[in-house]
């Protein structure tokens, strides 16, 4: 009982209500995330590309409405964007059940993509706002291992539901971030710093939610940070929309195959990833980051190359512990870059690369996978993690390595 008590207690009351949060809403998600593109792709009659072009529209959406929402998060404080997020997300599931064409589709993922955006870059802001920098990374290796209690058991589950009527997989989805919404608004409190809010209200000039000035020019490593992570981004977006075509060529059963793949992910995840990231914060963040992306190369290679079912388990394996390392420690070193005043859109603007890739990767992946095959695409993939890990070592080391000239930096803000 001390034991639970002491687990319990580790945490302010709003990170554990974030933590089954978000395994309500991953198993719903990850019910329908995987075979979204293959529901669509029979919708339209296999056509591809349009497949690739409306599931970007997702990612899109959240690029143009990221850097807002952060700096409303920003402004109006986490839980106000947190709420409406979650809204809209569960009315976009409900409207799944019933879209029946592709002009429906493509504007509930618009909408979709809204929601998303809005959440995340308030959710990181809300952990760097309560918990210590020494247990950030932890808390995040938290989140991640949460994500990935719906990643195991979901796929697996979806599959069957998606065999008998993926409407069923949507409704779930909306019942989960219908609870989460409940949860969030019932339990959680707004975590912006209360002098943010006072100042927000009264402004520094005496005009209402005077906000601090953004210059692009102060705040470079930020920018090039996001840019070096659009490699591992696209990575993540060609497992949902081209690899299982690419597995089509080689497996007989490769939707099983391709949810057993999620499955051990997830499994693996929830097993391990709080170890891992405690034993990851022994080591220079750099370092973790560098070895996490030398790992998800090989992971490229191993799905482009792969003849035979072993060889996808060990490059799942690969990605699995790639994403553990990197996931917690990126993250953790966008919050202590970030000041106070800016969190929301430091987390909005990193979170840009998952819009630029969401956006053109599916479509640029579906034209290179025609015409050149899986084997070249994911090749390419993997040359560009190799090229972004010593992108990463290099800018970490430039920041982090150096903490006087980052606070010198950040009170030039």
């Amino acid at each position: 009982m001390n034991f639970v008590q002491g687990i319990l207690g580790r945490y302010d009351t709003a990170i554990w209500i974030r933590v089954i949060g978000t395994i309500l809403t991953t198993f719903g998600s990850f019910m329908i995330r995987p075979f979204l593109a293959l529901y669509l792709f029979d919708k339209l009659e296999g056509n591809l590309v349009l497949t690739a072009v409306i599931v970007g529209l997702q990612p899109l959406t959240g690029l143009i409405a990221g850097v807002y929402s952060g700096n409303l998060a920003d402004r109006y404080g986490r839980k106000p964007m947190m709420v409406a997020a979650l809204v809209i997300q569960a009315g976009t599931m409900i409207g799944y059940i019933f879209a029946d064409s592709v002009l429906t589709f493509a504007l509930l993922t618009i909408i979709n993509g809204l929601g998303q955006s809005m959440f995340w870059p308030a959710a990181s802001a809300q952990i760097t706002d309560l918990v210590p920098e020494e247990k950030r990374a932890e808390v995040f290796a938290l989140m991640h291992t949460a994500l990935n209690v719906g990643a195991a058991a979901g796929p697996l589950i979806g599959v069957m539901i998606y065999k008998v009527n993926p409407a069923i997989a949507f409704g779930i989805c909306a019942l989960a971030e219908i609870i989460y919404l409940m949860l969030l608004i019932w339990k959680v409190p707004e975590t912006l710093p209360k002098e943010l809010r006072t100042r927000n209200a009264k402004g520094a000039s005496g005009e209402p939610g005077a906000q601090p000035e953004f210059k692009i020019r102060k705040h470079m490593i930020l920018i090039w940070l996001t840019l070096a992570m659009v490699p591992c981004a696209m990575l993540y977006s060609q497992v949902e929309i081209i690899l299982p075509q690419h597995m089509k060529t080689n497996f007989d059963d490769y939707l099983d195959t391709f949810a057993l793949l999620l499955a051990i992910n997830g499994t693996m995840v929830v097993c391990t990833q709080i170890l891992i990231a405690k034993f990851a914060d022994r080591f220079p963040v750099r370092n973790v980051i560098f070895i996490a992306f030398l790992f998800l190369a090989c992971t490229a290679f191993g799905y482009g190359w792969a003849k035979t079912f072993w060889v996808l388990v060990i490059a799942e394996i690969s990605f699995t512990i790639g994403e553990m390392l990197n996931g917690p420690q990126i993250q953790k070193a966008i919050s202590i870059m970030s000041p106070p005043e800016l969190r929301g859109r430091y987390f909005a603007i990193f979170g840009a690369h998952y819009g630029v890739t969401g956006t053109l990767a599916p479509t640029i992946g579906a034209l290179t996978f025609a015409k050149y095959g899986g084997e070249a695409w994911f090749s390419i993939i993997g040359v560009l993690l190799i090229i972004a890990a010593f992108a990463h070592y290099q800018l970490l080391g430039r920041t982090l390595g150096k903490p006087k000239q980052q606070e010198a930096a950040q009170a030039a803000v």
